[in-house]
């Protein structure tokens, strides 16, 4: 698999549950930012970078709609699901030393979450 381009794209969770996040990246160069929105979370940013292979190595924060926030790294891999639907292994590890994986996959452009200037208020 060629290195995915990552600017523009939209993600969920795998097999896209109603009231997931759901996240926009862009990308330019090496540079990696996302951000993400919606179910539980109110708002959150991405930013990190993307290597030769597509594998994205970012910091992230978030804010849930209880008011909670949570912040951490991740290292994203790209893959492939059988129908060809691009995907996003992320290992991520909080500052409160949680860690964890999850997928997510690329969704239409729909789906995607609220541009952060409509947000204000």
């Amino acid at each position: 698999m060629d290195a995915p381009n990552y600017d523009g794209r939209i993600f969920r969770p795998v097999g896209n549950p109603p009231d997931a996040p759901t996240g926009r990246y862009h990308q330019n160069g090496k540079l990696i930012w996302a951000e993400f929105g919606g179910g539980r979370l109110y708002f959150g940013r991405l930013v990190g970078t993307c290597d030769d292979d597509g594998t994205i190595t970012a910091t992230y924060c978030q804010l849930a709609t209880d008011g909670t926030t949570t912040a951490g790294r991740v290292t994203s891999t790209p893959g492939l699901t059988a129908d060809g639907t691009l995907t996003l292994t992320e290992h991520y590890h909080r500052l409160d030393g949680t860690s964890g994986i999850s997928v997510i996959e690329e969704v239409d452009p729909s789906l995607a979450p609220p541009c952060p200037e409509s947000l204000s208020g």
